[in-house]
């Protein structure tokens, strides 16, 4: 039985390697293709294409590389938010992934034409790896003006916002954090073609990974370093940021992110889900 960390540690490999491969043919200019390929190779967790990866093999699909150029789809379109959400017109940091964010490293402009690069592009490595249109609504819907961005612009209108209550925060996190994460889990389940009283499971999990990993976010702000987050932390309460952390509090925070890890596990009772359930461990050092 594959564990969490053995899922991980096969399958992280195989995605940067197609990712570094892939996205230095992708533009005719080598620069250009090094200024796109920066903020995607620089590092991070690939939770996203992993939780992807980790759904179809609960579901007891084959992984091929048509499935890794999906997933790899998925992170090129999570790396140009990270971009976007970067640059000075939004959170302005300087870091990311421990390393300059893209702007800081080649330029706003550069940094914006990246994003905008990295966007289509992952929506097109999944609709040539699937052929499916079903996987391309769902991700574009996740991430569009009902999902992500609308996310993000809620981000922004409820900084220094002293009139935002807790349900249009918990929506703003959901939407911002939640709806790819969601859309991850959900392009798996429709690949697979899985029985909807099946799916359900595997959505009702995503559904509460995706919030409990917004509060665990959130956590990490004012529990680590910035050497150990890889992006500035102990800024949100000072920038003005609302969220679950600065509205409830670190002790209210983590007894709700408890109690849907609780509520995660109990999604995929009955399932041959060992590596989904493994993604729940990320948590405890904040806890």
């Amino acid at each position: 039985m594959t564990s969490f960390k053995e899922f991980q540690a096969k399958y992280t490999p195989i995605i940067n390697n197609f990712l570094e491969g892939q996205l230095a043919k992708e533009s005719d200019d080598p620069r250009f293709a090094e200024i796109m390929a920066y903020s995607v190779m620089v590092g991070g967790k690939r939770l996203r294409p992993l939780l992807f990866l980790a759904t179809l093999d609960a579901l007891s699909v084959e992984i091929t590389e048509k499935e890794v150029q999906a997933a790899c789809g998925i992170e090129l379109i999570h790396t140009y938010s990270l971009i976007h959400d970067d640059l000075p017109a939004m959170d302005n940091d300087d870091y990311r992934r421990g390393e300059l964010t893209s702007h800081k490293k080649w330029g706003e402009a550069e940094a914006i034409l990246a994003g905008d690069a990295l966007q289509p592009l992952g929506i097109q490595w999944i609709a040539q790896a699937e052929h499916n249109w079903k996987l391309v609504e769902i991700i574009t819907e996740a991430v569009g003006p009902k999902g992500m961005v609308a996310g993000q612009y809620l981000d922004i209108d409820t900084t220094n916002n002293e009139d935002s209550s807790e349900e249009v925060i918990d929506h703003m996190e959901w939407l911002k954090t939640g709806c790819l994460i969601l859309a991850s889990v959900q392009m798996a389940t429709a690949l697979a073609a899985c029985p909807d009283q099946q799916a359900q499971k595997y959505l009702a999990f995503a559904k509460h990974f995706g919030r409990s990993y917004q509060l665990y976010d959130d956590l990490v702000d004012i529990v680590e370093s910035q050497e150990e987050a890889g992006k500035a932390t102990h800024k949100d309460q000072e920038v003005g940021k609302n969220n679950s952390l600065t509205m409830l509090g670190a002790e209210a925070t983590r007894n709700e992110l408890k109690q849907l890890i609780e509520k995660g596990k109990a999604d995929l009772a009955g399932e041959k889900a060992e590596v989904l359930l493994g993604f729940l461990d990320l948590y405890q050092k904040v806890l």
